[in-house]
């Protein structure tokens, strides 16, 4: 009996370290948008392969998070004033929670392009972190929908444009960049008892207007000969910090800011998305100290690069899919252009690769399925009602896509 209980225990740990059950934040477990799941649908309709759909009330851009049987994300109702988290049921679709996390009685103005809630929440251990940006910052009980802390103390404005940066969770932080016109920095929070446990100022100096300054960066967290680094952009520089104290250990100046893809970490470099206006792919080599600019920038590419999609590392392969729809695939050492090839629709979320293929979503709606490989090759092309601002999330066997007013399970 002890023996097959202990075998009962093996097998429920590992199917736990797959990560393919559950999508904790923006990106999913890596934070870089690839899921070890199988068996997902190719092709999907309003008709096809849609096992729930579910209105969403309000708006916002914020991408799914999914722990258990729970589905939550982000949303703001009567014009930003109402700042909410909604849970979803995973198995039937019905709304569990709608939280009004913050209620903000003077809101600033957005971009028409963003939403009050763009940032995605991030979801571990029965409990949901949620960040609004200069709003705030709080902890739900997942089970209860209660709020447990609300931390308001990251003050920076969005100058009328909205958020963007999702918090990432590493042991006890929960941590987040906090680029506005003037105040700029990195923070983290003990993620139990809401309390700031660092802060550390962006290094770098910007003579600029502070519409130059912003950055709306999701960091994201590496390891690198045997420690862990966070690797955070805004405007104008790419640090890594330590992640428990905040130390900046190098920077590399770059020409952008707005920043909005997360980087990609493999073959010892970290691949970055410069910014908006002529956004670049700098591949950086995260192993010195100080300023590397002139020593650890691997290579570079000038052309077809996201401004707001994030790219992929599949092997050898990278994968990026501008704004306008051109996709490129480039040998992930060296940048050498494999293929580039349009697709169609204009994109803001980020692909994901799952199950041996890329997927796509578009902000007509579609979904664009891509074969990996050294040619370039569309294995179908999916339509939904609605277009997508929201990247997927995928657990089991079903994807869990956002559109603009719905979530949907797409599963076979």
């Amino acid at each position: 009996m002890r023996v097959r209980i202990a075998v009962v225990l093996l097998i429920g740990s590992l199917l736990k370290a797959s990560g393919s059950e559950n999508w904790p934040e923006f990106r999913g477990r890596t934070g870089e948008g690839t899921s070890d799941a199988t068996g997902l649908p190719l092709t999907w309709s309003e008709t096809e392969h849609v096992r729930w759909k579910t209105v969403i009330p309000g708006e916002g851009w914020s991408s799914p998070v999914i722990d258990g049987n729970q589905v939550w994300m982000q949303t703001a109702l009567d014009e930003g004033k109402s700042l909410r988290a909604v849970c979803v049921e995973r198995n039937s679709g019905k709304i569990l929670h709608d939280v009004e996390v913050f209620y903000i009685a003077n809101p600033e103005r957005k971009h028409a392009f963003n939403s009050y809630a763009s940032p995605t929440p991030a979801i571990e251990n029965g409990r949901v972190y949620i960040s609004y940006g200069m709003y705030g910052i709080a902890c739900i009980d997942a089970a209860t929908g209660k709020v447990v802390w609300k931390n308001m103390e990251l003050k920076h404005d969005h100058d009328k444009n909205g958020p963007g940066s999702s918090p990432i969770l590493y042991k006890d932080l929960l941590i987040l960049n906090c680029d506005g016109t003037e105040l700029r920095y990195v923070a983290a929070i003990d993620k139990k008892t809401g309390k700031t446990a660092w802060k550390t100022d962006r290094s770098n100096t910007i003579n600029k207007a502070g519409e130059f300054k912003k950055a709306y960066q999701t960091p994201l967290i590496i390891r690198m000969h045997g420690r862990d680094q966070l690797v955070s952009m805004g405007a104008f520089r790419v640090s890594g910090y330590e992640p428990l104290t905040g130390k900046e250990i190098w920077w590399v100046d770059i020409p952008g800011f707005s920043n909005v893809p997360r980087p990609i970490f493999g073959h010892g470099l970290v691949y970055v998305s410069t910014g908006f206006g002529k956004p670049e792919l700098w591949a950086i080599r995260p192993d010195g100290h100080g300023d590397v600019t002139r020593t650890h920038v691997a290579w570079k590419v000038l052309k077809q690069v996201p401004a707001k999609p994030s790219p992929l590392l599949i092997g050898e392969q990278f994968y990026m899919i501008s704004d306008n729809g051109i996709a490129t695939c480039l040998d992930g050492k060296t940048g050498k252009e494999l293929w580039s090839e349009r697709i169609p629709g204009a994109y803001s979320a980020s692909p994901i690769y799952a199950d041996g293929r890329i997927f796509a979503p578009n902000e007509q709606g579609q979904t664009i399925v891509l074969q990996p490989g050294p040619k370039f090759q569309v294995a179908a092309t999916n339509v939904l009602d609605d277009g997508f601002m929201s990247s997927p999330a995928v657990a089991g066997k079903a994807f869990y896509l956002r559109t603009k007013k719905r979530l949907y399970r797409i599963e076979n």
